[in-house]
């Protein structure tokens, strides 16, 4: 054996699985049908099923579910990739992030608290926290595109079909309901109105 199991006691490998040399697995892990390729990191609690882990890929306490994630990409914690995702190389997904039916480019980074549904990202875009790809309208599902270079901040809307192109930079809470073109700058806020000395109307105890 070419590849390093830390617990054997606490792992659960199923099915037709393959481990490839230099991969370690840790603890309280779920494999089911799966291709760990060589130097993949498999950290403490995954549930991986029908899915392939690429070289020098690491994971930790996330769900990947016919999925395939890119060599040296980083996934976790609480990642959840639904059926029909592939990430790129040298990627990123952190904190409760979600795919599904979604192509991530490579170095694409979504560090945290998004939802990325029937997606297709170009490489080197930045997904920033609380981003909704909003692909559903009630009777069907849309795409959304983004080229690569782009900058998505945060808590942005995305309503699918809509295209972003290459190094447009959208601005935290836009609401993005149509194409985007090159290198375009999208902000799409309402103006913050202050009312001085008004908190107190608005608090217990006041």
């Amino acid at each position: 054996m070419d590849y390093t199991i830390v617990d054997k006691k606490n792992i659960y490998i199923i099915g037709d699985t393959t481990i490839k040399k230099g991969a370690i697995i840790y603890p309280f892990n779920v494999i089911i049908d799966s291709i760990i390729e060589e130097g993949a990191v498999i950290g403490v609690g995954n549930y991986i099923q029908n899915s392939c882990i690429m070289s020098n890929a690491k994971l930790f306490y996330s769900v990947i579910e016919d999925s395939v994630v890119g060599e040296n990409s980083s996934i976790g914690p609480f990642v959840h990739l639904r059926p029909n995702t592939k990430i790129g190389s040298g990627c990123k997904l952190g904190n409760f992030v979600e795919v599904k039916n979604s192509n991530v480019g490579d170095k694409t980074k979504a560090s945290h608290l998004s939802y990325i549904g029937d997606a297709d990202i170009e490489q080197d875009v930045n997904i920033g926290c609380g981003v909704v790809f909003v692909n559903y309208n009630g009777k069907v599902k849309n795409r959304t595109r983004i080229k690569k270079g782009s900058f998505v901040g945060s808590s942005v809307n995305l309503i699918a079909p809509v295209t972003v192109g290459e190094k447009a930079f959208i601005c935290a809470g836009t609401t993005v309901d149509s194409d985007v073109d090159d290198g375009d700058f999208v902000i799409g806020r309402s103006r913050m109105v202050k009312k001085p000395n008004r908190a107190k109307d608005y608090l217990k105890g006041e």
